[in-house]
């Protein structure tokens, strides 16, 4: 049995909800060329809608925003259309839906993206890492460096996307300003080498995640708005800086994001407890915490110490439809099959056993 915590009722902008697990985003890589949400989808997301708070997969907010293949969109009135059966599937099944929005940045490649152009970022600095292409892995390139029209330009598109994603009957949307992606690489000194104002400055390379922020809140309501962070995590070729730098970096971020009243700041954390309970202190909504590597009994660790109110669940719950009847029951969990992660059809994605069968 998991801690009695997991188990309160908590309202989380104009949401209430059962209990405090969520399901974490996570890529699937199963979505149709033209990013239209593939015929599966639908289900997978209903199957997990006991979770509450369902976080989709990132989803490109533009042709310029995709990184990997058979990743899904919404920015198309095919993509509304076909968002528009996932948030279906899940509220018939009791749960919300945010469409998590993701700019990939750098972290692409021409032949990933429909019009197969040089990926965009704050600088013109390749991320040294390989990404995973129909004929296999390739050197991510040098980006071509963003103007300052395509930076507003970029701004508008997400706040098309969030428009978008309330129009296909999603309740909300997270912003995905962490793991490497487009904003992660604003705020992060070693691949933001900008000397106009995005750049330079704890303040100018919080520019423009704060700005996309602002725009999706007033485009959808702050109340319908999440974001998500990573501190010191070091995918894509990111690197930050020492404990310190980081610490000044995300408490100015957090600190102007707080200001906005989103509904939630979600963390994608690596272990400074320090800088997590500052956030604590100073936001003013509700706070979600991922770690890696947690065990079944460590989901509530955060709840417990005060750290977090919701625990978003990743591999656990893609493994386990209803991951939450599991842990409630102390019923044992099925295995994750990691060859079936990303890419394929239904093996893997809608096939993973419940108690019930």
């Amino acid at each position: 049995m998991t801690s009695s915590s997991l188990w309160q009722p908590f309202t989380l902008g104009r949401l209430d909800f059962r209990h405090r697990l969520a399901l974490a985003p996570m890529t699937r890589n199963r979505a149709n060329p033209d990013g239209t949400p593939g015929d599966h989808t639908a289900t997978y997301y209903g199957q997990r809608a006991s979770l509450g708070l369902v976080i989709t997969e990132g989803t490109q907010p533009s042709e310029d925003g995709q990184g990997y293949l058979n990743t899904p969109g919404i920015y198309t009135p095919e993509h509304i259309e076909g968002w528009r059966k996932v948030a279906d599937a899940v509220h018939a099944g009791g749960g919300s839906l945010f469409i998590q929005l993701m700019h990939a940045g750098r972290t692409s490649h021409p032949d990933n993206t429909p019009h197969h152009r040089q990926p965009v970022a704050p600088s013109a600095i390749a991320s040294g890492k390989d990404i995973p292409t129909a004929t296999g892995l390739q050197k991510t390139p040098v980006p071509r460096e963003m103007s300052a029209e395509d930076i507003q330009a970029t701004v508008a598109e997400f706040r098309h996307a969030a428009a978008c994603a309330i129009a296909a009957g999603a309740d909300g949307v997270e912003i995905h300003g962490a793991n490497g992606y487009l904003l992660h690489q604003f705020l992060s000194p070693n691949a933001n080498h900008r000397t106009d104002s995005y750049g330079g400055s704890v303040e100018n390379r919080s520019r423009f995640v704060i700005e996309v922020a602002q725009a999706i809140a007033d485009e959808i309501g702050a109340d319908r708005v999440g974001i998500r962070l990573s501190p010191a995590m070091p995918l894509g070729g990111i690197d930050e800086g020492d404990t310190g730098s980081v610490r000044i970096q995300y408490r100015h971020l957090v600190g102007e994001l707080a200001a906005l009243n989103l509904a939630y700041l979600h963390l994608h954390h690596v272990g400074d407890d320090e800088l997590l309970r500052s956030f604590r202190d100073v936001w003013p909504t509700a706070v979600l915490v991922v770690r890696y590597e947690r065990t079944r009994e460590q989901i509530s660790d955060d709840i417990d110490a005060g750290l977090a109110d919701i625990a978003p669940l990743g591999r656990f719950a893609l493994a386990n439809p209803d991951i939450v009847d599991r842990l409630r029951t102390g019923a044992p969990l099925n295995e994750l099959d990691p060859a079936t992660i990303y890419g394929g059809g239904e093996t893997g994605y809608i096939d993973y056993p419940t108690l019930a069968n």
